[in-house]
């Protein structure tokens, strides 16, 4: 039986008074809690992926910037520590968002009185992640139940389950309550080349769950989809533009050409905060370059158990390595949210808009 009971990505110690997270760059060999009791050790966990996925990344720099707070609430340091964390992942909308959270909450107080409710206020960011994801599966599943299949059978691509967020994720979460509901699914999950957070963190989800899924090769998705082995592609975003356009990990948009091609529905799950509504279309989102390091060399384990890193390449070899691309509106079926789905385009996300402004105390 699937539970979320102990599926959670970071957790608060309050006799400690620090952060844990999961290091996701040992799994899915080595499950490890590491403890973030520093400004520095929570801008290294985002930097080096020990952390990833829009919505963590952001709940995970809230915590830290309250954490610089308590070593020095002055506006100075407020702005110092909020700068350092913003610069670690460029793309990740949530990032600046949760900052931005903090930042409004504490500005106005006095310095004795910030570092106590910046505390408060990522506490409440975290259960508040917790919520939309779970409303995310609820709102997915009414799409999955419409397909109307005796097996129904989804594709991913990167991470975005319960590892990329607080608990349920966003684009696993729909697939997390079909499961829990009794329908039968299975997933296809793309490899994610070159961190393969596919291979990795996907699947190591789905195996915990119980859910059925199947690790493809990046390039095999497209002849899967057109030989309609997939019902229906569901994809994370890191950051969504104000006219519906998608920002995922790198392959997504080749993923959503093939599901155009087919005729199958392309879906990409998010929370409202990882739209930037100052990014008039996505031509305009920062797309973060990575090490070419990632991709001419890949770790794993040999075949005494012992962990390496493997060279690909030939010496000398050149690679590069955009993390993200750019899925445009029009290839998307519907953008699930919490606070339901939403038509891919300017007008769609304006009724989405309306609809949270009006729940907002004036």
């Amino acid at each position: 039986m699937f539970s979320t009971d102990e599926l959670c990505s970071l957790r608060w110690d309050p006799i400690g008074k620090v952060v844990e997270v999961i290091d996701q760059t040992l799994l899915p060999h080595t499950l490890r809690w590491c403890c973030l009791d520093s400004p520095a050790a929570f801008c290294r966990a985002i930097s080096t992926m020990q952390v990833r996925g829009a919505p963590l990344i952001g709940i995970t720099a809230a915590f830290g910037l309250a954490t610089a707070l308590t070593e020095d609430a002055s506006d100075e340091n407020l702005e110092r520590a909020s700068a350092a964390l913003l610069a670690t992942r460029p793309t990740a909308a949530n990032l600046r968002w949760a900052l931005e959270q903090i930042t409004c909450e504490v500005q106005p107080l006095e310095p004795s009185r910030r570092a106590s409710v910046a505390l408060r206020k990522a506490l409440a960011l975290r259960e508040e992640d917790v919520v939309n994801c779970e409303r995310i599966g609820i709102n997915g599943l009414q799409l999955l139940s419409a397909l109307n299949k005796d097996t129904l059978n989804i594709m991913t691509h990167c991470n975005a389950g319960w590892l990329a967020t607080v608990q349920w994720g966003t684009a696993l979460a729909p697939i997390y309550k079909a499961h829990a509901h009794g329908m039968s699914v299975h997933v296809w999950v793309s490899e994610t080349r070159p961190r393969n957070q596919g291979t990795n963190l996907t699947a190591w989800e789905l195996h915990r769950a119980g859910v059925p899924c199947t690790i493809v090769t990046d390039n095999s998705c497209g002849q899967l989809i057109r030989q309609r082995k997939v019902d229906c592609v569901i994809v994370g975003s890191d950051r969504t533009a104000a006219n519906g356009d998608v920002c995922n990990k790198v392959g997504t948009y080749l993923k959503a050409l093939a599901a155009r091609a087919s005729n199958i529905p392309f879906y990409v799950a998010l929370p409202e905060s990882t739209i930037d509504w100052t990014c008039v279309s996505g031509e305009q989102i920062p797309i973060e370059h990575r090490d070419e390091a990632e991709v001419l060399s890949i770790g794993g384990l040999n075949s005494s158990g012992g962990y390496g890193e493997l060279k690909l390449a030939a010496a000398h070899s050149k690679a590069l390595n955009p993390a993200f691309d750019v899925t445009p509106a029009d290839l998307v079926a519907a953008l699930i949210t919490e606070h339901g789905n939403f038509d891919a385009c300017e007008k769609g996300l304006q009724r989405l808009r309306s609809l949270t402004s009006d729940q907002k105390p004036m």
